[in-house]
């Protein structure tokens, strides 16, 4: 398809998008009296409209039961987290026995590190890429001190070659070979939060086996957001935020993933708490830790119901959407359609004042493009905040653009270009 960077175009693009509707299940922030074009959901997704209905329901159950809410009504909290499982499990390519909706990101981090994580001899390393997001950074030094080594020996990063901004793939598995009898942990974010790169997690995966290490992911930026296979694939284990892709709102309980290959290791540490304790003996409030089956095993307080129940609000819009295979071609159209559209504007321009460096290919990248603004990009980015699109800011000089398929148009990634244009020369003419 010729694309266009019109207006009639991106209107007619829309009236064909089979997902069209669901953007009326959104609520959009309000910026002078009108909705932000919102292209920030990869750093916080939208609410959508029936959150205050399905919290209400869970605040009636309060009021109306107090503790024998855990255990009578539609929805006892004891078994809640099961209808999360199910809904969760096919965004993450997983069963539902493998995934569990529980803590938040970093403490499922460090909950999972401390069974995943176990250094002996010289396997004592764990390498990741380089410019993670500074809570993986922090966990990870954290792990390896609490286990007595020093950062600068057990953690190997992995950056890209001088003069490009993302990391090659070849790279990646060439760095795990030649430190493969070294290594004890391979963990990967599956998307770079700040390049937006999305790593071969399968060929990454299979690299960590075959040196004899276990695999390990951070989904905060992928999962709700492009196709994953978790359990075809053979992670190990995998974590991710749902308040990013997944809407389920500001610090949003966390999802966790154990390969069911897992379930029978009674060798795996694990920091252990009663919510984790086998389901049918659980209040018998016995000594001794019997993990309950699956991810289930890794609970450790008990369940987060408000936190669920927006979550659970969230992933019922992703069921009727079909999942991840139909918002992902329609992400696909969108994030071309802004790369087009931004290399319009510097045609406009007559300068590359934007330089993408989000890889190109659609296989490697989700719902994002980070924008290099070659010059003044704070008031850039400022600029178009005022005109009512809300992007995301990253010193020193990058802006994030994370156009959502479940509530975005392509009218408003025409409209963006159009803004773009128009604040960068208001601003370049005032250098």
């Amino acid at each position: 398809m010729k694309l266009e960077n019109t207006l009639a175009f991106a209107n007619a693009l829309d009236q064909k998008d089979q997902l069209k509707e669901f953007r009326a299940q959104f609520l959009f922030p309000k910026y002078k009296d009108r909705s932000f074009i919102y292209l920030c959901g990869n750093s916080l997704g939208l609410q959508p409209k029936i959150a205050k209905e399905v919290l209400n329901n869970q605040l009636d159950n309060w009021a109306n039961y107090a503790v024998e809410g855990w255990f009578d009504g539609e929805e006892p909290w004891m078994f809640y987290h099961k209808e999360l499982k199910r809904l969760m499990a096919p965004i993450v390519g997983a069963s539902p026995a493998e995934v569990c909706p529980m803590n938040t990101l970093t403490v499922n981090l460090h909950l999972l590190m401390v069974s995943f994580y176990q250094p002996k001899g010289k396997r004592f390393k764990i390498i990741m890429e380089g410019g993670a997001f500074p809570s993986d950074q922090y966990a990870i030094e954290s792990q390896v001190k609490f286990h007595g080594f020093d950062p600068n020996d057990a953690i190997i990063e992995v950056f890209p070659r001088e003069e490009e901004d993302t990391l090659r793939t070849e790279d990646i598995l060439a760095k795990i070979a030649e430190n493969g009898d070294e290594i004890a942990l391979v963990l990967f974010g599956g998307i770079n939060y700040y390049t937006g790169q999305w790593y071969d997690m399968e060929a990454i995966t299979k690299t960590g086996h075959n040196v004899g290490a276990i695999v390990g992911w951070d989904l905060a930026h992928a999962a709700g957001n492009v196709p994953v296979k978790l359990h075809d694939w053979g992670v190990d284990f995998a974590c991710w935020c749902s308040y990013k892709y997944q809407n389920s709102g500001p610090g949003g309980i966390s999802g966790i993933f154990v390969h069911e290959k897992h379930f029978e290791n009674d060798k795996l540490n694990r920091f252990a708490g009663w919510w984790g304790y086998q389901e049918s003996k659980r209040f018998k409030m016995e000594k001794g830790f019997v993990p309950e089956s699956g991810a289930d095993g890794w609970q450790v307080s008990c369940t987060q119901v408000m936190p669920m129940a927006l979550y659970h609000a969230s992933l019922q819009i992703f069921e009727k959407a079909g999942y991840i295979d139909n918002l992902r071609n329609k992400s696909i159209d969108l994030t071309n359609y802004l790369e087009f559209v931004i290399n319009e504007v510097n045609k406009e321009l007559n300068a590359e004042q934007f330089k993408i460096i989000t890889p190109k290919n659609s296989k490697d990248r989700g719902a994002q493009l980070s924008i290099i603004a070659k010059d003044n990009g704070k008031e850039v980015f400022d600029g178009l905040v005022d005109a009512g699109i809300l992007g995301d800011w990253r010193e020193p000089n990058v802006i994030r653009l994370s156009p959502i398929p479940l509530y975005n148009f392509f009218e408003d990634i025409y409209l963006t270009g159009k803004a773009l244009i128009e604040v960068s020369k208001k601003v370049l003419k005032a250098i």
